[in-house]
C-alpha cells in the first residue's frame, strides 16, 4: 500500500475541501463494516472507531453499531477539534508552511522520471489545479511548494476525482452528528501539531511521498480503491498487512513519527478517560491505521489491562 494514500488520508481532515471534478462510483450494496472496539474498565468505556477521512455518498448510511456507540457516548473525540477540521485558517497555515523560501522550484528536486510523471499529472489535471488556486497560474504556484504538500495535493485531487470527498469523511459526518445530538466534542491534538509532522519531514521522505503519489496516479489509483474497499469490509488484518507492515518496514522513521509517536501521546489521554470516576463514555474517532497492529491504540490499551472487545454485528453472520 503506497505511503501516499496513507499519508493523504491522515492529513485529509486538516485540509479544506479541494476543488476537483468528481466521478460517480458504483453504489455499494450495504453499510460499511465498522472498525469499532469497546475498551472498558470498572467505571467507563471508550469506543475506538477507525475512520476513513475521504468517503463517498454511497458509503452512507453507517452501521447501526456506530449509531449505537454514538448514542451511548456522552462525548466524542477526534484527531482534531471539530472547529479545526477542514478550516480555512488551518489550510492557509499549511500552504504558508509549504511555500519555498530558498529560491528553488519543485522541479529542482525532481529526477527526470519524477518530472515526467509530474508533467503528465499537471497536464491531466489542469482544470482542477486552476480551480484549486483560483486562476491560471496554478501550475506555477505548485512549483513554489515543497514536495510534501504537492504529494498530498496530488493524492487528494485524485481521490476527489474518484468520488471521495473530505466533507463526506467519517470525521466530518460524526462531528455534525455529535453537534446535532448536543454532545461535546474535542480533539486529541491540534492542527499545528499535525502541520509540524509534515513540515518536519526530511527532503528524502518528502520526495518519496510525492513520487509514490505520482506513480499511483499514473497507475490508475488502484491502491486508493483497494484501501477504501478493505476499510468498507472492516478487514483489519488486510489493512494492517497491506499498509502498516509495509510502511513500518520500508520507512521506519516516518512510520514512527506519523503513527507510533502519536499513538503513544494519545494513549495516556484515553487511559485518563477510562480511569476517571463516574460512568461517562466517549466515542473516539481516529484514522484506522492508528488502531491496528501491535503499535495501535487498541493493543496498547489492552496491554494496560483494560477489557477490549470488537463491536461488529455484521461479523457474526
Amino acid at each position: 500500500m503506497p505511503r501516499s494514500a496513507w499519508l493523504s488520508l491522515l492529513l485529509a481532515a486538516a485540509l479544506p475541501v479541494l476543488a476537483a471534478s468528481p466521478a460517480k462510483a458504483p453504489a455499494p450494496q450495504s453499510s460499511p463494516v465498522p472498525l469499532l472496539w469497546k475498551v472498558s474498565d470498572a467505571n467507563n468505556s471508550v469506543y475506538l472507531l477507525g475512520s476513513f477521512h475521504l468517503l463517498r455518498k454511497d458509503d452512507y448510511p453507517l452501521s447501526k453499531d456506530i449509531d449505537a456507540a454514538l448514542t451511548d457516548a456522552e462525548s466524542v473525540m477526534f484527531e482534531l477539534p471539530p472547529e479545526e477540521m477542514g478550516s480555512v485558517e488551518l489550510g492557509q497555515s499549511m500552504f504558508v508552511a509549504a511555500v519555498r523560501t530558498d529560491g528553488t522550484t519543485l522541479s529542482d528536486d525532481l529526477t527526470p522520471a519524477m518530472q515526467k510523471n509530474y508533467d503528465k499529472w499537471v497536464a491531466a489535471h489542469d482544470t482542477d489545479i486552476r480551480a484549486m488556486f483560483g486562476g491560471a497560474a496554478g501550475a506555477e504556484l505548485l512549483q513554489k511548494m515543497k514536495p510534501w504538500m504537492v504529494g498530498i495535493l496530488v493524492s487528494l485531487v485524485d481521490a476527489k476525482g474518484m468520488g471521495m470527498e473530505s466533507e463526506l469523511g467519517l470525521d466530518m459526518h460524526l462531528s455534525a452528528a455529535a453537534k446535532a445530538a448536543g454532545k461535546p466534542s474535542s480533539g486529541l491534538e491540534t492542527g499545528a501539531q499535525q502541520l509540524a509532522l509534515f513540515s518536519g519531514m526530511s527532503r528524502e521522505e518528502q520526495l518519496q511521498l510525492l513520487d509514490e503519489a505520482l506513480t499511483e496516479s499514473s497507475d490508475g489509483k488502484q491502491e486508493m480503491e483497494s484501501l477504501h474497499r478493505e476499510w468498507r469490509a472492516g478487514n483489519a488484518d488486510a489493512l494492517w498487512n497491506g499498509m502498516g507492515k509495509e510502511t513500518r518496514a520500508k520507512f521506519p522513521a516516518l512510520y514512527r513519527r506519523i503513527n507510533v509517536e502519536r499513538n503513544d501521546a494519545w494513549v495516556p489521554k484515553l487511559e485518563g478517560l477510562l480511569r476517571a470516576p463516574g460512568t461517562d463514555d466517549t466515542l473516539v474517532v481516529v484514522g484506522a491505521l492508528h488502531l491496528l497492529g501491535n503499535d495501535g491504540v487498541v493493543e496498547k490499551l489492552r496491554a494496560k489491562g483494560f477489557k477490549v472487545e470488537r463491536i461488529c454485528s455484521a461479523c457474526k453472520h
